[in-house]
């Protein structure tokens, strides 16, 4: 799923290419996109695109009228831009939407249909989609410690809940997760503050660091390839392969479609997580440390 870094970038190209033009059209290939009907789609058509903004993991085209149109591109929706005569993707497409300069597709890859494209009337009716999670970026530490220890949760899952953090991830949490030194199970509400405070510090470095380098790579031209796993990651996606830290294999625990990805050495002090499945299977024999791994 894009994540804050990527949704940013997104939305500074976008920004870059219709801020000012006229959506001349929206054609919905996917009955399942749109999950709204009030106003009708057809109220966007010749509406001038005010700006672009990201809310959470959405991206939101506000259009004249206080019209916001909202995309949720979940796990496989991507963007694409594309010259006014080109063909979008075949399959994939799930809608269209038309400018004098260019043609934005939106896709989604594989069968499951979970994008969205909600078109909604004020900003308060945008704002009820957002799930109110705080924006890790913008926030000092004392709120982002408050923020993480509102539940007791683990860390794991407290950095990618939408409510309580903002655009924040499966990938980009692995990433955090290690260059904060922490494991994902430790309990929020038992972190010692030095804990906190280096998650505070890892979180906004590395969200920062991506968005700059993923910027860097599109340059002038639309953002392809967007991936949770790249190459230069430290762990997430690297199971079995060395930690660029300290050399030993990155681990997983794999858990519904996700996979949490980890450096026993660097995270855990060398104990290795068990998930549930693996750990009623294997029992005793499951390896306890990386020596006895």
């Amino acid at each position: 799923m894009p994540e804050l870094p990527d949704i940013v970038v997104y939305c500074e190209s976008l920004e870059a290419r219709i801020a000012g033009q006229v959506l001349a059209n929206i054609r919905i290939v996917s009955p399942f996109l749109l999950r709204t009907f009030d106003p009708p789609l057809t109220a966007a058509h010749g509406k001038r695109v005010l700006g672009v903004r990201r809310l959470g993991k959405r991206i939101v085209l506000a259009l004249e009228d206080d019209l916001h149109l909202v995309l949720h591109l979940m796990i496989a929706g991507r963007l694409r831009w594309l010259k006014p005569a080109a063909k979008p993707p075949g399959k994939i497409t799930q809608a269209v939407f038309e400018f004098a300069d260019g043609v934005l597709a939106f896709t989604e890859a594989g069968s499951k249909r979970r994008a969205s494209m909600h078109l909604v009337r004020g900003e308060a009716a945008m704002r009820a989609l957002h799930r109110g999670g705080l924006e890790p970026l913008d926030c000092t530490a004392m709120e982002f410690a408050a923020q993480l220890r509102r539940e007791n949760r683990t860390v794991k899952r407290a950095l990618t809940d939408p409510a309580i953090f903002s655009g924040i991830g499966n990938s980009y949490s692995d990433e955090i997760l290690h260059r904060a030194r922490l494991s994902p199970f430790a309990l929020t509400q038992k972190m010692p503050d030095d804990e906190v405070a280096r998650l505070h510090a890892a979180t906004q470095s590395v969200l920062t660091e991506w968005t700059a380098r993923l910027r860097a790579e599109a340059g002038a031209d639309f953002p392809e390839g967007v991936t949770a796993f790249r190459p230069e990651m430290a762990v997430h996606g690297k199971f079995g392969q060395p930690c660029p830290d300290c050399g030993a294999r990155v681990q997983r625990i794999v858990y519904a479609e996700n996979e949490c990805n980890y450096c026993a050495r660097c995270q855990t002090g060398g104990r290795l997580l068990a998930d549930r499945s693996l750990s009623k299977l294997l029992h005793d024999s499951w390896p306890r440390t990386l020596d006895d791994l």
